[in-house]
């Protein structure tokens, strides 16, 4: 199967230390076995994907991958790159991350992760999630405490607000749930699980066990 490469991470490691555009010019060769990689990787893992979420087929890696030049226009960090890769594998490509959950991959030394839900879904979206756990609790909470999804996640995440949403109950019997305003499923994966030769095969499996809270963020 399909792996990551040491050398790839071994790239965004160093980049990290130097995250300048003499220093990529320089390096550039590196980057481009590093992106092609990456990109062969998560055609791969796409295509393992479609096996349990047929929705995606058709899907192409390049039109999930992020960029690695960062937009520093609004930001007091200036530095040109971002020091990880990404890719979020939802149907239509990344720039539907605001209408469908889907599954992201996050590749940083150190801090990897296998990842998926809806992230800072917009009011529309994110009201008709809400509503759905006011009229049916019991499918979501089913989901998250569900033997497939504890095996990789101890529960839901994402930022909550402080109070209770409009049109809620304080005493709502779920409003820790009613509270979020991301939904997301996150699993932390270590250097040496990343470039092992099994980890397209246990991304898979994460991802799998994921789809069912996705199709339930998705039914809207």
């Amino acid at each position: 199967m399909e792996s990551i490469n040491a050398s790839t991470l071994e790239f965004l490691h160093n980049l990290s230390k130097n995250n300048n555009k003499d220093w990529f010019d320089k390096h550039r060769p590196e980057y481009i076995a590093a992106k092609a990689n990456f990109e062969s990787f998560i055609q791969n893992l796409i295509y393992e994907i479609i096996v349990f979420d047929p929705v995606m087929k058709g899907l192409e890696a390049k039109s999930c991958i992020f960029r690695i030049n960062r937009d520093v226009r609004f930001s007091n960090d200036k530095s040109p790159y971002k020091t990880n890769m990404g890719a979020f594998m939802v149907r239509g490509g990344k720039q539907n991350g605001d209408k469908y959950a889907g599954y992201y991959f996050h590749l940083e030394p150190g801090k990897s992760m296998l990842a998926g839900g809806a992230y800072i879904p917009p009011s529309q979206w994110l009201t008709a999630i809400r509503e759905k756990i006011d009229d049916d609790p019991g499918r979501l909470v089913g989901i998250i405490n569900d033997t497939g999804f504890k095996k990789y996640f101890k529960q839901i995440e994402g930022e909550k607000l402080k109070k209770a949403p409009k049109g809620f109950s304080p005493e709502h019997k779920h409003i820790e749930l009613l509270k979020f305003k991301s939904y997301l499923a996150v699993k932390e994966t270590s250097d040496k699980e990343v470039i092992g030769d099994e980890y397209l095969k246990y991304a898979v499996s994460v991802f799998k066990a994921m789809k069912p809270l996705n199709d339930f963020l998705n039914e809207y």
